[in-house]
């Protein structure tokens, strides 16, 4: 990761909050990290000051020319899915994906990758005011409306907005590991890093007072994950009826309690693994598994590899 180039794409009416992220999560430096972050860098087509939403107006001093050796490449945003991107970024960004530059877009930014066609034949995601759209206009995409974001190889797209701060933590963990992703994450403020396939959006109102419940029990599980839990004793804690329990948590999470749970021992598992020297089976009785075995087989299935061949991979 040493000298790693993140360069960030702006344009004429720019998407601010989708730009400012990037910036905030790239470009402020983070000695307490203790790790090679980022260069940063931003450029445009135009050669001129560019609008940006809420009245801004921004100088940017780099042209395409950055994206040649840029590592990482985002897009943060498009202004209109219906208006074609400069033919220099497409072919610019074509080369870039042909040499390896990983490639990430946030809401309609996806409409720049897909309209350069290096989605054609992957799965892609958008907001899902834009999903049907992308879909029409790019066939050869495999679109799916409801993720936070998907991850293809060298190519991630994210859904609306803050979206995108998730997508970007999977980058960070990607290149330096979870313990570094969850710091920037307490310094943004924000849940810890969130798995792409959780949904965009609640599916149903959940009343505040549920609400509170299902936040409280959340926070007490992470807590205790080295605990048993059931769908009757989570309930029981929430005070709902574990039908109540199951749709609600299901809704604002996009897993059923028992699936979250899973993930989040593995999250935990991923974090000891980085930082610790504990014997396999150590991690597994405090993350809560009942076993060595057991902790193999969801960390295999969630994290895409074994515990051991991650823990060669990040730890120290």
């Amino acid at each position: 990761m040493k000298n790693h180039l993140v360069a960030a794409l702006a344009y004429d009416r720019l998407c601010t909050f989708e730009f400012g992220c990037v910036v905030e999560v790239f470009a402020l430096p983070r000695p307490e990290l203790a790790v090679d972050w980022y260069r940063f860098g931003v450029c445009a087509a135009e050669r001129r000051p560019i609008r940006a939403a809420g009245g801004i107006t921004v100088s940017v001093p780099r042209g395409l020319s950055l994206l040649d050796t840029a590592d990482t490449i985002i897009v943060p945003g498009w202004p209109d899915p219906d208006e074609p991107p400069p033919a220099a970024l497409l072919r610019k960004i074509r080369a870039a994906y042909e040499r390896g530059a990983r490639l990430a877009s946030i809401c309609s930014g996806v409409f720049v990758l897909a309209a350069a066609g290096v989605l054609d034949g992957k799965t892609a995601t958008t907001h899902w005011r834009f999903a049907d759209r992308l879909a029409s206009l790019y066939p050869a995409i495999r679109v799916q409306p409801n993720d936070l974001y998907t991850v293809q190889g060298q190519v991630i797209t994210a859904a609306g907005s803050a979206a995108g701060l998730d997508m970007m933590l999977h980058i960070v963990k990607s290149d330096h590991g979870t313990k570094v992703a969850n710091m920037v994450a307490r310094r943004l403020v924000i849940p810890p890093y969130r798995r792409g396939d959780q949904a965009q959006f609640v599916m149903r109102p959940i009343l505040p007072d549920e609400l509170g419940r299902l936040t409280s029990l959340i926070d007490w599980v992470r807590q205790n994950l080295k605990r048993p839990h059931s769908l009757k004793s989570l309930a029981a804690r929430a005070t709902m009826s574990p039908r109540t329990l199951q749709r609600q948590f299901t809704g604002a999470t996009g897993f059923a309690p028992y699936e979250w749970i899973l993930r989040e021992r593995v999250a935990v598992a991923q974090e000891m693994l980085e930082s610790r020297n504990a014997t396999l089976a150590r991690v597994a009785d405090l993350c809560g598994f009942k076993s060595e075995q057991s902790m193999r087989k969801h960390f295999r299935r969630i994290a895409g590899t074994s515990p051991a061949t991650y823990r060669q991979q990040f730890h120290g």
